[in-house]
């Protein structure tokens, strides 16, 4: 009983003292803190920042709207076509990432969630500016795609064609998300309580309906979550649209390089990145509604 009284009385006075100054921030935590936060804000928040103004402020540095009218009146079939592309990918990534998680869930056969499991990670590891070159080989008209279709006899070499255009783009954007979704979905839909899924099963549900009707409602948030990093990141890819299409209209990110790099143009650069800003604040305020109005519904 001595022996531990000694760190009793510690413990209970460091409770006194947290319990003493709630509101005090703990200093030791702010300290790990500080690194990764000045590292956000100097390589994010200035840049950030900048950005706005630079977009906002006129040729005299006066407050004027010419650069965003400028970048909507020379690209916007290509803000447009950059919206569509990513939330198209981002609706086939999901549908695929339920499916997939879906299968390991409920799956029977437990060597096909095995390999589906071990294959489907690999993705994760390819950066994606080596995706967009290993897509542009695989996708070419003379590509690996093609040759293994005429090599079996299902396409003639005159009808090959080449997927280096926005399904090109669409395919690796994709290929290279749809694992980061698909592990989000499939940890959600392990931790379910398998005793809806059972019971639903032993009344004659099949496996589709059960993930369609029981299982996805439940795990609705984290694909949400999912679905709003997927979309982020698809607008600030500029490899794979330069790299996968020389077509017009392309991406927003093609655009802003090609202000900079031509006409040393950062005024209309830093409009498109402006525009860009709504773009995801905008799927962001979607979630963050939808995600309001569940926790309202849970109470």
């Amino acid at each position: 009983m001595s022996a531990s009284s000694p760190s009793s009385a510690l413990a209970g006075a460091g409770r006194v003292r947290r319990d003493r100054f709630p509101g005090r921030p703990d200093f030791w935590g702010l300290l790990l803190l500080a690194p990764a936060l000045l590292l956000l804000f100097g390589l994010f928040g200035v840049p950030a920042v900048y950005s706005v103004i630079g977009a906002l402020a006129g040729k005299q540095g006066a407050p004027s709207l010419e650069h965003v009218r400028m970048a909507i009146g020379v690209y916007g079939k290509d803000i447009l076509f950059t919206a569509w592309l990513v939330c198209l990918s981002v609706a086939v990534t999901a549908a695929l990432a339920v499916l997939i998680a879906g299968y390991l869930t409920l799956g029977s056969n437990r060597l096909a969630v095995r390999i589906l499991g071990w294959l489907y990670r690999w993705p994760l590891f390819v950066p994606m500016i080596c995706a967009a070159q290993m897509m542009r080989s695989f996708l070419a008209k003379n590509g690996l795609l093609n040759n293994g279709l005429v090599a079996t006899g299902l396409l003639t070499p005159a009808g090959s064609i080449s997927l280096l255009d926005w399904r090109g783009v669409l395919i690796t954007f994709v290929w290279k998300q749809l694992p980061f979704v698909t592990l989000l979905l499939a940890g959600a839909m392990a931790s379910l309580d398998r005793s809806m899924i059972e019971a639903a099963r032993d009344l004659g549900a099949g496996r589709l309906r059960v993930l369609v009707g029981i299982v996805l409602p439940l795990v609705r948030g984290p694909l949400l979550v999912g679905c709003v990093l997927t979309f982020v990141t698809l607008m600030s890819v500029l490899s794979v649209p330069m790299m996968l299409t020389a077509d017009t209209p392309t991406m927003i990110t093609v655009d802003m390089a090609y202000r900079i790099n031509t006409f040393a143009d950062y005024g209309t650069a830093d409009a498109l990145g402006l525009i860009s800003y709504v773009m995801t604040m905008l799927v962001g305020w979607i979630y963050l509604r939808d995600a309001a109005r569940q926790r309202g519904l849970s109470r």
